[in-house]
């Protein structure tokens, strides 16, 4: 239980620093939140957990073809933003924009046999 207690500060911690070094400097913070802490702090998890080296190569495989689809969002929602949608709704069509796109990804690989 401690052990899940530690998973749940760590990632909790990373996520409350981003949030306030975006907050003095947006680029800055962009630029965290960009570095791969997340899949990084997984593959360490799942790694002590499992110890199984082909489970984190398809995990790691898989973070891949899964960061492709959300790219867009963060050209639309910027974009819907700046011409005036609310910010609830331009968040919540980012949001299914990128569920779209992961559906139309994990189809698309399946046909080239990538399996998701």
């Amino acid at each position: 239980m401690a052990y899940l207690i530690v998973k749940a500060l760590l990632s909790g911690v990373i996520i409350m620093a981003v949030s306030e070094i975006a907050k003095r400097s947006p680029a800055l913070g962009a630029l965290v939140v960009s570095l791969p802490l997340v899949s990084i702090l997984a593959i360490l998890w799942l790694w002590n957990d499992t110890g199984d080296s082909e489970r984190i190569a398809s995990h790691a495989e898989a973070t891949f073809w899964y960061v492709l689809p959300s790219l867009p969002m963060f050209l639309v929602l910027p974009m819907l933003l700046r011409h005036g949608t609310g910010f609830w709704l331009a968040l919540a069509t980012s949001c299914a924009l990128t569920f779209v796109l992961y559906l139309a990804t994990v189809w698309i690989a399946a046909r080239f046999g990538v399996s998701l």
